[in-house]
């Protein structure tokens, strides 16, 4: 078995970047996609040898293919149910690799989300050969909460209120001690939350720890355990702080980033995602609802100055 790095105990492994499989529970798989940058998510899956359910795709069609392929070198057959985790199109653009065969949930809010954002990231980064993406939202949803049983397995599907995004779902294994939690926790990268809520993530990192997984799978980056949800609690009080002073002060969104800069998070990667939190930190100062859409073109224009005036790369 791997270990938490996906070396093998001999030291052999994935070469470096490369996507690599990692068992965490008996018929518990997670698919973990280096670097974790812009637009590589993770995934997994969950079987007992006769059915599966998949936790989320990937960005491209071919990525998405990599990833069918991976499961059913693991044993598993293919997924009769895809679960995604919130409507962005990394986690969501391979849907179709897996139906019609498979029926995709979401949260209610995750299906509105990805029928009206339609091909989402071909419009951010019109230069990348995504392949032949055909929109697939979920067609079962759900409002607060959902259980399905992969044989003898229970699996939890949990709305944690607005958070990473409106329509959020955390998949929770409760028998095996494992949560895939989307990107409402990424690991070793910054959080981003524009399209959701600052007060709602800290609430729904609160949910996660109440869980209490031995086994976290984050949205994004390696696995770990219960202590990745401090360093995102971390970051989001710092980014509460600084947004509050800010704020205060009359400066703007770009501003107050720049100023603050990351700070402790240096180390994490996509840095330029502060100034598109403290946009949501804002709207939530000015008493806006939680997940109320932003002027995201402004949001990403803004996360370009804080990239050095480069546009941010998608990794896939």
């Amino acid at each position: 078995m791997a270990s938490a790095s996906g070396v093998e105990e001999d030291g052999s492994g994935p070469p470096p970047g490369e996507p690599y499989t990692e068992q965490v529970a008996d018929g518990v798989h997670a698919y973990i996609q280096p670097d974790g940058g812009w637009c590589l998510n993770n995934a997994g899956w969950v079987s007992d040898g006769s059915s599966t359910l998949l936790v989320d795709t990937a960005a491209t069609q071919l990525r998405a293919q990599r990833l069918r392929e991976a499961l059913l070198a693991s044993g598993a057959p293919a997924p009769s149910t895809v679960v995604n985790t919130h409507h962005h199109g990394d986690h969501t653009y391979g849907n179709a690799v897996f139906s019609p065969g498979a029926t995709v949930i979401g949260h209610e809010s995750c299906r509105a989300e990805a029928l009206r954002a339609g091909r989402q990231l071909h419009v951010i980064w019109p230069e990348v050969e995504f392949g032949d993406i055909r929109v697939t939202a979920p067609a079962l949803t759900f409002r607060d909460e959902l259980t399905v049983h992969v044989g003898e397995t229970e699996v939890r599907l949990l709305h944690p209120g607005v958070a990473h995004t409106t329509g959020d779902t955390v998949v929770w294994l409760p028998e095996q001690s494992v949560v895939f939690t989307g990107d409402i926790v990424f690991r070793n990268g910054t959080p981003f939350i524009p399209m959701g809520s600052l007060s709602g993530s800290l609430h729904a990192l609160d949910r996660l720890r109440a869980l209490g997984a031995r086994t976290v799978v984050p949205g994004h980056g390696p696995l770990g355990g219960p202590e990745v949800y401090d360093t995102v609690e971390r970051y989001l009080r710092y980014v509460e702080r600084l947004s509050r002073e800010a704020y205060a002060r009359g400066l703007s969104p770009l501003e107050a980033a720049r100023q603050a800069g990351p700070g402790e998070f240096a180390e994490l990667a996509e840095s330029e995602r502060l100034v598109a939190n403290v946009h949501r930190a804002y709207a939530e100062l000015a008493g806006r609802p939680q997940g109320e859409p932003l002027d995201i073109l402004a949001v990403w224009a803004d996360m370009e100055q804080m990239n050095g005036g480069r546009p941010v790369a998608c990794h896939a």
